[in-house]
């Protein structure tokens, strides 16, 4: 087994914590969040893998245990969490790795793999959307979020920064709750429950329509690029549906897609099963 590390590195004045794990010598997992969780998510994973790859999962500004810096110094946009986590792959000095995306993780990475696709040796997409077919129903309300910000729209998101919201992402779709440990959504929970934490992550929720221009660009990126790709989703995801992990199909016609009897978390109950799939994946990859 593995040792994990927790650490921390300074971007542009900000703290980053990370987790870390395996030998810097084997292959680089690096392994991108979502809402509204942090590298907690990948903490079983991480346990699966690190033995075999050196894996590395930060936690965003605002996430986590990073700081979250005020918004009137910070910007809580895509493109600026995008251009810090390049910043930190810099100063860790990674310079190819398989990228993991999940949900905020994609919006994210492929801004970076867009603008540094030298880095990707592949691309492990968990339930990270690139196309509009893949938005389900749950994503209505933030449709009409970013087409009027405003006190009614606004406060209709305000539900899924809330325990309920929470646990509607985490047990919303699973074969089986009771492997769904409340460990994971309370300590989501924790962290956006703290003073000030709301705004920013409303601040990103209207960001997210952003997201959604960026896509002809991605689209690109993969049919130029042809970045080996391992598609494992949970089938039952409200958020981001069955119908955007086919999608890929169209620009990665050599993909590989795994769908899983789950939700939106997809680890939370096949963490071992993905961790299968990664290795056979990567291992078949020069």
């Amino acid at each position: 087994m593995s040792t994990l590390r927790y650490k921390t590195i300074v971007i542009d004045g900000i703290s980053i914590f990370y987790r870390e794990a395996g030998d810097p010598n084997h292959p680089t997992l690096l392994l991108l969040h979502g809402f509204p969780s942090s590298s907690h998510m990948y903490r079983d994973l991480i346990r699966d893998l690190g033995d075999r790859y050196h894996i590395i999962a930060p936690d965003y500004p605002g996430f986590g245990n990073s700081d979250m810096p005020a918004r009137e110094r910070f910007a809580y946009t895509f493109d600026n969490l995008s251009a810090v986590m390049e910043k930190f792959i810099d100063a860790l000095k990674l310079t190819r790795f398989a990228l993991y995306m999940q949900d905020y993780g994609a919006p994210v990475g492929y801004r970076i793999a867009v603008r540094r696709p030298e880095l990707v040796r592949a691309l492990i997409l968990q339930n990270g959307n690139a196309y509009e077919e893949g938005l389900g129903p749950a994503i209505d309300d933030g449709k009409r979020f970013w087409a009027n910000r405003n006190a009614e729209t606004e406060n209709a998101m305000r539900g899924a920064l809330t325990l309920e919201g929470t646990k509607f992402q985490y047990l919303h779709g699973v074969e089986d709750p009771s492997k769904i440990s409340p460990d994971a959504y309370h300590h989501d929970q924790y962290f956006l429950d703290r003073p000030g934490n709301a705004a920013i992550q409303l601040d990103l929720l209207y960001d997210y329509r952003n997201n959604i221009k960026q896509y002809p660009a991605w689209h690109q990126y993969l049919r130029e690029r042809q970045p080996p790709a391992l598609i494992t989703w949970g089938k039952n995801d409200p958020f981001f549906t069955d119908k955007g992990a086919l999608a890929y199909l169209r620009d990665l016609p050599e993909a590989e897609v795994h769908f899983l009897n789950t939700g939106h978390f997809a680890l939370e109950e096949f963490h071992e099963q993905i961790a299968e799939y990664i290795d056979v994946f990567l291992k078949k990859i020069p």
